[in-house]
Formats: C-alpha cells, structure tokens, sequence
C-alpha cells in the first residue's frame, strides 16, 4: 500500500494527514468477509452499475485495412476519428 501522498486523487494534503488509519493485522484480515456476504443488496447494486449500459445494437468489432493518408485525414479531425469512419460509411448506403 502506498503510504506517500499524491496530489489528484480528490484530496489535499490536510486531508491525508488527519487520517490515522493502522495496519490492519493478521487476525484482522483474516476475519474479513466479501461484501456479497456481508451485505448482499448493496453487493448486486455495484455489480449492476459497473460498466457500460446494455445497447440494442452493439458494434461489431472487425479488422479493416485501410491507406495510410485516409487514416491521417480521419486521425486529424480529433478524439472520435473511428466514429467519423462509421459515419461516412453509413451515408454511402451501399446496396
């Protein structure tokens, strides 16, 4: 366990100097239980929050080569170039 301060993680130095917290012991780890165990409503509500929500439609993910300049281009546009992509694809409406 870390046991120096960082700075960014949501609280100031003050903060991590007024917490006394001691090792747990041996006997002390020993003793814990999960939370599923401990208090299982709780347990499922953290389970069903975790990761993305469910879509109806999911993406598939392929392997597509494509030439070099075209990914520059679409790489310059910014965060989201993949995306782009897809766009452009779905407006040719290839039948």
């Amino acid at each position: 366990m870390n046991k120096e301060f960082r700075e960014g993680l949501g609280f100031t130095k003050e903060d991590w100097d007024a917490v006394d917290s001691p090792e747990l012991t041996d006997e002390q780890l020993a003793g814990l239980k999960p939370l599923s165990e401990f208090d299982l409503e709780l347990y499922a509500r953290i389970r069903r929050a975790r990761g993305r929500p469910a879509v109806a439609a999911p993406k598939q993910q392929i392997s597509l080569r494509l030439d070099p300049d075209v990914i520059e281009k679409f790489k310059a546009t910014g965060k989201g170039w993949q995306a782009r992509i897809n766009d452009v694809l779905k407006a040719a409406k290839l039948d």
